[in-house]
């Protein structure tokens, strides 16, 4: 299972370990992943999903998952978060007609 957030793709990342004598040592930075059931309202449906708590805490100050994906930008988001929003946008198109 690859180390990568669901939603917002975010990686571990690489950086140094720097002691007190300067000497530098490789790290990885691994992103904080949970496991959550996120529910869509606009869908009726509940994904579970692998995310970083960092993208759950944005969730939440969005308004849920269906506010998160409508004001994030198409190119932050992974493969299977976009799927989701372009349903979301589907199910909008269709209520409106």
């Amino acid at each position: 299972m690859a180390r990568e957030c669901e939603i917002s793709g975010l990686k571990p990342i690489v950086g140094n370990i720097v002691s007190h004598s300067n000497v530098k040592t490789k790290r990885r930075f691994m992103p904080n992943l949970v496991r959550v059931t996120l529910r869509s309202d606009a869908l009726e449906r509940s994904f579970p999903m692998r995310i970083a708590a960092k993208t759950l805490r944005t969730i939440d100050k969005h308004g849920g998952l269906d506010g998160y994906l409508a004001k994030t930008r198409d190119d932050k988001l992974s493969a299977k978060a976009l799927k989701i929003k372009r349903d979301i946008e589907k199910q909008a198109e269709g209520a409106e007609a």
